[in-house]
């Protein structure tokens, strides 16, 4: 079940949800607005290999925007760090951003339970778009969790994703064996 606005307000009361910051304005009927933070990143290699460790160039995005271009994979990440303890976090796009043929997430748009960092974006656009930091870009919705949780994420030793960070994370694939 979604958590409504009133309950996502009742969960930050009690510690289990953590948005910093927090601005009142930014929520919706059963679900929270962030933002587009000023870091976006692009692979060095056009090629990508998943076994390997493909580094990233990172870009700051001007007061005047920067313009993503198609067939670019762009890493970007939310202003804000939250934490969620006891709900399943989705990170889903804004209708606005869709409109604009801007895709934030290929495939990452669930977190788990203990994910507590900033979340990093996979965005493509379809068409030449400028985008700016601070800009609304997503949306998340908490889902609650039927069980006990054993496993929480930012409690497993092979957690890729814990380092509080406001930059953009290239994948971390190349850690996995396969």
């Amino acid at each position: 079940m979604i958590l409504s606005d009133n309950r996502i307000l009742e969960e930050i009361e009690k510690g289990n949800i953590l948005i910093e910051p927090f601005k009142r304005e930014c929520l919706g009927t059963n679900s929270y607005d962030v933002h587009l933070g000023r870091y976006l990143a692009t692979y060095r290699n056009r090629v990508l290999d998943a076994k390997a460790h493909n580094e990233i160039e990172e870009i700051v995005i001007p007061n005047d925007g920067i313009v993503l271009e198609p067939n670019t994979l762009y890493l970007g990440v939310t202003e804000e760090y939250t934490e969620t303890h006891r709900h399943v976090p989705f990170l889903e796009g804004k209708s606005s951003v869709g409109r604009l043929g801007i895709d934030i997430h290929a495939t990452a748009g669930k977190g788990d339970v203990g994910y507590c960092n900033t979340w990093t974006l996979e965005i493509s656009v379809t068409q030449p778009v400028r985008v700016y930091a601070g800009m609304p870009i997503g949306q998340l919705i908490y889902f609650g969790v039927d069980g006990d949780i054993e496993r929480f994420y930012n409690r497993k030793k092979d957690a890729k994703y814990t380092q509080r960070t406001v930059k953009p994370i290239e994948s971390m694939m190349w850690r996995n064996s396969f």
